[in-house]
């Protein structure tokens, strides 16, 4: 992708948003709407996600130091909605650096805390047991492989990543790859190892937050309360960053229509329909969070309909029309493999990723305390 954004920017057409770049090297313009309905599609999706698994984590919380207290999931998501609201207002992607560099920290540290909580429940006398089966059924583990695929697409997509290099100082090709390898090794070496250490606790009875298994309904908790107290306000941090970063391109959209370039950014008549369209949005994203807390639902039909196509078709896509590298070449057949496979994964994703979600719909009630897996 960052070989294409320099070959437009040396024919003297320097794109800083990805929907132009596709519209323009495709040469349709519907290709401009399409990208921007799966940006949107992310870009909501994880912001749902997040302001969820915020709200989770700060029941956690309120559940450790309150048993028997009253308060519901869609309430702690209320609360995490109106913080939304109001870092919502903060300018551009410019203004999130410091931002950024702050949630690169956080999940450093959750990761460190929950590995080791993990290796400490499982080497203590208190560890669970341990079941590593899978599914009996031979359909059930084909549809849960791809709606895992999915997953994964969206904790490794970075289709927003085109968006900023108007920030980088030409040629971007160099630094876009460097920054990108880096935010892949810090995914590689954070999720997976949360997700490794978490299963080699509690198998295929972990929970989808690992907090939420370290501290079972019934028992003791398999970590101290420093460790887990901190945990939880790491990744609740963290999660409003991703937030407001994930907004970022769905404002910039609703901006382009309903701003005034000849005015400044905080003007009135500027000010009054920023305020107002942002809080929307957040609200819109918190009101699903609260109706259907689905968390890795909402994770594999994202990474299905707006990951894998916007990170794993289009670029391969865009290069190939691009340079039109020759049909006797590897890079040709390597592009074309890719577009073939990740489509049906794609496709395949989708349908697995919505069947889970209307199974689980079916399983619970609107707006439920509790959430689903």
């Amino acid at each position: 992708m960052s070989k294409v954004l320099e070959h437009c920017e040396k024919a003297g057409r320097r794109h800083i948003r990805f929907r132009e770049l596709a519209a323009d090297v495709l040469g349709s313009g519907w290709m401009f709407y399409f990208v921007i309905f799966i940006q949107t599609a992310i870009n909501t999706g994880v912001g749902i996600g997040a302001i969820l698994l915020a709200g989770e984590c700060l029941k956690i919380m309120y559940e450790n130091l309150s048993p028997n207290g009253s308060l519901k999931l869609y309430e702690f998501i209320e609360m995490v909605t109106v913080v939304m609201i109001v870092l919502s207002q903060l300018p551009s992607f410019h203004s999130l650096r410091h931002i950024n560099f702050a949630s690169l920290l956080l999940c450093l540290g959750y990761t460190f805390l929950m590995v080791g909580a993990c290796i400490n429940a499982g080497l203590s006398k208190n560890a669970p047991p341990r079941d590593y089966s899978l599914e009996p059924s031979g359909s059930s583990r084909v549809f849960s492989a791809f709606t895992s695929i999915s997953i994964i697409a969206a904790i490794f997509g970075n289709g927003i990543l085109p968006e900023i290099q108007a920030t980088l100082a030409p040629p971007a090709t160099g630094k876009m790859v460097k920054g990108l390898l880096m935010c892949y090794t810090v995914a590689f070496l954070t999720f997976y190892s949360a997700a490794v250490s978490g299963y080699w606790v509690f198998g295929n009875n972990s929970n989808s937050n690992i907090l939420k298994s370290l501290m079972p309904d019934e028992g003791p908790s398999l970590a101290p309360t420093i460790v887990l107290g901190l945990a939880v306000v790491f990744v609740l941090l963290q999660l409003l960053a991703i937030g407001l970063v994930y907004s970022q391109v769905a404002y910039e959209i609703m901006e382009k229509q309903s701003a005034d370039v000849k005015q400044g950014m905080f003007s009135k008549r500027n000010l009054i329909p920023r305020l107002i369209l942002r809080s929307l949005y957040v609200i819109f994203c918190g009101f699903m969070a609260a109706m259907l807390p689905f968390f890795g639902d909402i994770s594999g039909v994202v990474g299905a309909i707006g990951f894998i196509p916007l990170d794993f078709i289009l670029p391969m896509l865009l290069y190939n029309m691009t340079y039109k590298p020759s049909r006797s070449t590897l890079t040709y057949w390597i592009n074309l493999s890719i577009i073939i496979v990740f489509t049906g994964v794609g496709i395949m994703g989708s349908f697995s990723s919505i069947r889970k979600l209307v199974l689980d719909a079916n399983k619970f009630k609107l707006f439920s305390s509790d959430v689903v897996d």
